[in-house]
């Protein structure tokens, strides 16, 4: 089994609904983001997955949450944009457009600072 990791970040802010504390208050992060992705074997380029490729499907998935407001942004809307949602929002976005017949998505990690993160994957 191969497994790759590639890194992406976004910068957002957010406030956490109902939560007694600081987090409550508008603040922001420059989020980062890792991507692991496994594959059995390699494909013709003996590659999992070109990580230019990969790169840029992360590019184009966080886009939407880059310099917002993430209560803002639909699901966050409705549910609170905690590391906790926001990568199962990710790890739910990416599998539709990485896993295939090959290559699946093994786990989404969110850090939202330098000491504090959050990992989403399915068993």
């Amino acid at each position: 089994m191969f497994e790759l990791m590639v890194e992406g970040s976004f910068a957002a802010a957010h406030q956490l609904r109902g939560y007694k504390g600081k987090c409550e208050k508008l603040h922001g992060h420059n989020w980062k983001i890792h991507i692991h992705v496994s594959a059995e074997k390699l494909d013709e380029l003996d590659m999992v997955i070109d990580f230019h490729e990969l790169k840029q499907i992360i590019k184009e998935t966080t886009s939407s949450l880059d310099h917002t407001f993430l209560n803002d942004v639909f699901p966050f809307t409705e549910k609170n944009p905690s590391s906790e949602n926001i990568a199962k929002w990710i790890y739910d976005t990416l599998k539709k457009k990485i896993n295939n017949g090959n290559v699946q998505l093994s786990a989404v990690t969110v850090w939202e600072s330098d000491t504090a993160s959050t990992t989403y994957y399915e068993d």
